[in-house]
């Protein structure tokens, strides 16, 4: 007859087992929060000195550039850079200390979790020196391009610099996105092709409704040279002396009156000059 197993002497050796594996986990597990407690006081010391020495040295005038764009003001909040690099220091320290603790503790999948954070940290703050540096130049860009359009005197210059700094900013996310390890083909295919048919789709419009304005500021590079303030000219048959040219318009003082001629009439009409 077969002889049964001896059910107290497994259930004895199940728990002598457990007792051995956790008299050899408590020191590892003490080792890991001596570890980590050690990681967290040196996280927040490194952090602390360097945000110090950030706000010392003016780090934080970069972030109030950025505080004065507009989409950062619409946001209603307020960047310190000096706080945000210190922040990301610190976290970064902690998950090299929680990394060590992981190790000592021997629990593989939580240290290859942990490890890849911290290999990720780096693209992090790679994509986010690039994303601040794309918001400033696309803000520049959009400055610039209202500065040239109230030059010239075109209408629609703060939509037109609008515009550009939606179109830039975009594309700084998706190459930010693209650092930081993100998979982004799916975004920029479907980007091109509405930038694309935006972009011509304004033009045909824009163009068809400014080309009255483009042939002023034409006829004016054409004209500013030929014409002075107080010159006696008689346009289509309307004499007057000269009292002012712009871009796009021309003014004659004609008797009482002023009259004001778009400059392409300079280069469509017939036009005497009086000594």
């Amino acid at each position: 007859m077969k002889q049964l197993p001896n059910l107290a002497e497994i259930l004895r050796n199940t728990f002598q087992t457990l007792i051995d594996q956790f008299i050899g986990f408590v020191p590892r597990l003490l080792g890991g929060l001596v570890i980590l407690l050690i990681g967290i006081a040196v996280a927040r010391i490194t952090a602390l000195i360097l945000r110090r020495v950030l706000e010392r040295v003016g780090f934080d005038k970069i972030g109030d550039r950025l505080n004065e764009v507009s989409i950062i003001k619409q946001l209603k909040t307020e960047i310190k850079l000096s706080h945000i690099v210190s922040k990301v220091l610190y976290y970064f320290i902690l998950l090299v200390f929680i990394t060590a603790a992981t190790e000592t503790l021997g629990v593989d999948a939580i240290t290859e979790m942990v490890s890849s954070l911290v290999n990720f940290i780096p693209k992090l703050i790679a994509a986010a020196i690039m994303l601040q540096v794309g918001v400033l130049l696309a803000d520049a860009l959009r400055a610039g391009v209202v500065s040239v359009c109230e030059s010239f005197n075109i209408a629609s210059g703060r939509l037109l610099g609008t515009i550009v700094f939606t179109f830039f900013l975009v594309v700084t996310i998706i190459s930010a996105l693209a650092q930081a390890g993100i998979n982004t083909e799916l975004l920029e295919s479907s980007f091109n092709l509405i930038i694309g048919g935006i972009i011509f789709a304004f033009a045909v419009g824009y163009g068809i409704a400014s080309r009255d304005v483009m042939a002023n500021i034409l006829s004016s590079f054409y004209s500013k040279n030929k014409y002075k303030m107080g010159q006696t000219i008689q346009i289509d048959g309307v004499k007057g002396a000269i009292l002012a040219i712009d871009t796009t318009t021309l003014t004659l003082q004609t008797g009482e009156t002023t009259t004001v001629f778009p400059l392409q009439s300079l280069q469509t009409k017939k036009v005497e000059i009086f000594s």
